[in-house]
């Protein structure tokens, strides 16, 4: 059956890179050396930071953002060179991994090659004539999209890396920022030449899917609402409003992206150690599960590294190898592909709620699709609460996805749950 979005997109684990981080080196090359890895962890897609050479005027720290970027088709001489990046995708490629560049298109760094050899008014100026800044962003300067050789800049040199360098899509900064008629047109045509191509849009905004500029978005709120429920800002109950009202500001194929950390995140609000502390296992449980969810997994949390990277730095991991962070995102890879219930968009199933005594605490929700049906039941809160329900027609006999045991679902069930304690079920053959 074909889909609205890339084959490869429905079940897919998506990995985060931060090249500068990943390794002591902090190369493409070293980081190529990772990917097996990550493959057999499970990873489906590498979403690489922006490659690309970072400005020095107003640079930010030692090394500058990865944001501010002075020249979209070309490599960072400190992560190496073009051919390390050729060598990197067509390594991951080797392995059956997809290849998304991180894409920067409000702004670019304050001396840009576009500064020097395009129109001014490629350009917001300020009173002065300088080159505008967006927000406090003072390392970069704002692309005026008014302009419609702007538009057209951009999509060439999207068409480049996908012509010349094989990637297949691109996660897209801020994409809120700019019109969505651009990225509506920018699409369209990047697609002439790459049909399968993949889009995710750092935005939530709803217009984000109505011409079908982009198969996935961020999922923010959610996020933000994950962190207060594991700090107890907020009960479960507002994450289950939120999965409800978000099924109808959305078309059923529209992905969105779930995690529990990202780059903006981890450097700014801390990782998910802080964030989350004894609730971080269970979240990222929920991230593979929920409805919609295209998952994130961020470099370090592969391997359970709790830091709050430097972003304008080298802060490297020091130790990196298999562990049980390893293993459990491994199990929940391995439980997004074998579950068609768990897609996102609308090849998976949607929420169908039991009902239970502690919907302040808990949460007892079906995925079903494909003959194949999901059951996560997620004591989402620091108490052990006594868990009473009637499991109706889903009553039956499981597998326990993490352990791979056979599971009862008994038709009533009455027991014990620890804080933060989860039971995912999986069945490959319903019957009514």
């Amino acid at each position: 059956m074909m889909g609205l979005h890339p084959e490869w997109s429905y079940r897919s684990v998506i990995y985060e890179m931060n090249v500068r981080q990943l390794t002591p080196e902090g190369t493409l090359r070293a980081a190529a050396s990772r990917l097996d890895f990550l493959h057999d962890m499970g990873v489906d897609a590498i979403w690489l930071m922006p490659i690309y050479p970072i400005g020095r005027r107003d640079r930010k720290g030692s090394l500058g953002s990865y944001y501010s970027i002075r020249d979209y088709c070309a490599v960072n001489p400190e992560l190496g060179t073009m051919e390390d990046l050729d060598d990197f995708i067509a390594r991951a490629h080797r392995l059956g991994m997809k290849i998304l560049l991180d894409w920067v298109a409000n702004h670019t760094s304050r001396d840009a090659r576009w500064l020097d050899e395009c129109p001014a008014s490629w350009y917001e100026r300020d009173a002065s004539g300088a080159p505008a800044v967006p927000w406090d962003w003072s390392d970069t300067a704002k692309l005026d999209y008014a302009n419609r050789e702007v538009w057209n800049a951009q999509a060439e040199a999207m068409e480049f890396w996908i012509r010349e360098h094989a990637v297949d899509g691109f996660r897209c900064d801020m994409a809120m920022l700019l019109p969505i008629d651009f990225w509506n047109e920018t699409t369209r045509r990047l697609r002439n030449g790459k049909p399968d191509l993949f889009m995710l849009a750092e935005a939530e905004e709803q217009n984000l899917f109505e011409q079908g500029a982009f198969d996935a978005c961020y999922a923010w709120e959610m996020h933000h609402l994950m962190n207060d429920v594991a700090r107890q800002r907020v009960r479960v109950t507002s994450l289950r409003d939120y999965l409800y009202a978000d099924r109808k500001r959305y078309p059923r194929s529209a992905m969105r992206l779930a995690f529990t950390s990202n780059h903006d995140e981890n450097s700014w609000n801390g990782s998910e150690f802080t964030r989350l502390g004894a609730a971080r296992e269970i979240m990222a449980v929920f991230t593979f599960v929920v409805p919609r969810g295209l998952p994130l997994i961020y470099t370090g949390q592969e391997v359970g590294y709790d830091h709050s990277f430097a972003f304008f730095d080298r802060d490297p991991i020091p130790h990196y190898g298999r562990n049980t962070f390893t293993a459990l995102y491994r199990k929940l890879a391995e439980l997004r592909h074998a579950n068609p219930a768990l897609a996102a968009g609308e090849r998976g199933g949607e929420m169908i709620e039991i009902r239970n005594n502690a919907e302040d605490c808990l949460m007892t929700m079906v995925r079903e699709a494909d003959g194949n049906r999901v059951i996560s039941i997620l004591n989402m809160s620091p108490y052990r609460i006594h868990a009473d329900y009637h499991t109706g027609i889903y009553a039956g006999m499981y597998t326990d996805a993490m352990s791979g045991q056979p599971y009862e679902l008994r038709g009533r069930v009455e027991e014990d749950m620890e804080p933060w304690s989860y039971l995912i079920l999986t069945l490959n053959e319903i019957s009514r």
